[in-house]
């Protein structure tokens, strides 16, 4: 059992930089790429770089041994720059073996190709997140610009909906504690009046100054249950129907301010 275990072979990662290598045609600085083979382990190791076209390449030192906590540098060289072999996607094979009894235990592929030209007319592989370019233009097309006094509008239309919803909530109140039927009625149809002035806000408001003419007169009459022999009994209004002209009144009050 023992001895199945110590010919077992062991399989490592291998680490390798760059993971792929690009010539250009054009440029022959680029010609001679260098690759680095890394050792992180705590004991020696043995590579062996093979090609599947070495007659395309040149590469020194293909064999070697990389120490421990090491790394090495190999120089691979295209030596058929030309234009057929461009766009032709070659292989090499990183092979680690153990040291000494040169046995596999890991391996690591490494893409190469030729491209035309050169680095700045081939472009680059990736965009660069923090390299800016500018749009493409339709010269045909007009921009349109809007008036700002119509977004105004519609922003006052906005609040005159929000204040109606406002008054409305405190005539639900009011609503609550009035029991009389008719007062409902009543409450309803000076509802409808608030909402046109609110909203019509063009020139003098005369229905807001009416309005406010109608609660100051039905403030002014006496209330039910006093003695007052100037006026007559129907004109003594109930405490619910005061409190509904106090009420119209602060609003129309209200409502002339903001004008």
């Amino acid at each position: 059992m023992q001895s199945q275990l110590a010919t077992t072979p062991r399989k490592l990662p291998v680490f390798v930089f760059p993971q792929s290598i690009t010539f250009f045609l054009d440029d022959q600085s680029t010609h001679k790429q260098v690759l680095t083979l890394y050792n992180p382990y705590d004991f020696p190791i043995r590579f062996k770089v093979l090609c599947t076209a070495p007659n395309k390449y040149k590469v020194v030192d293909p064999e070697g041994t990389i120490k421990a906590r090491c790394c090495v540098d190999i120089v691979i060289r295209h030596t058929s720059p030309l234009l057929n072999n461009c766009n032709v996607i070659d292989k090499f094979k990183i092979q680690m073996q153990e040291h000494p009894t040169k046995q596999a235990i890991g391996k690591r592929y490494v893409e190469a190709k030729l491209l035309p030209g050169t680095a700045d007319t081939a472009g680059r592989s990736t965009p660069d997140p923090e390299m800016f370019q500018q749009l493409p233009v339709n010269e045909n097309r007009q921009q349109q610009s809007y008036p700002l006094i119509d977004q105004n509008k519609a922003i006052d239309k906005g609040k005159s909906k929000i204040f109606f919803k406002s008054s409305k909530l405190q005539y639900d109140l009011i609503r609550g504690d009035i029991q009389d039927k008719l007062t409902k009625t009543f409450i309803s149809s000076d509802l409808k009046n608030a909402n046109y002035i609110v909203t019509d806000k063009g020139g003098t408001n005369y229905v807001a100054l009416i309005a406010g003419i109608i609660c100051i007169v039905g403030l002014l009459l006496p209330t039910e249950g006093e003695q007052n022999n100037r006026v007559p009994d129907y004109l003594h209004l109930s405490i619910n129907f005061k409190l509904i002209f106090s009420f119209v009144l602060g609003m129309v009050t209200i409502i002339i301010l903001r004008l």
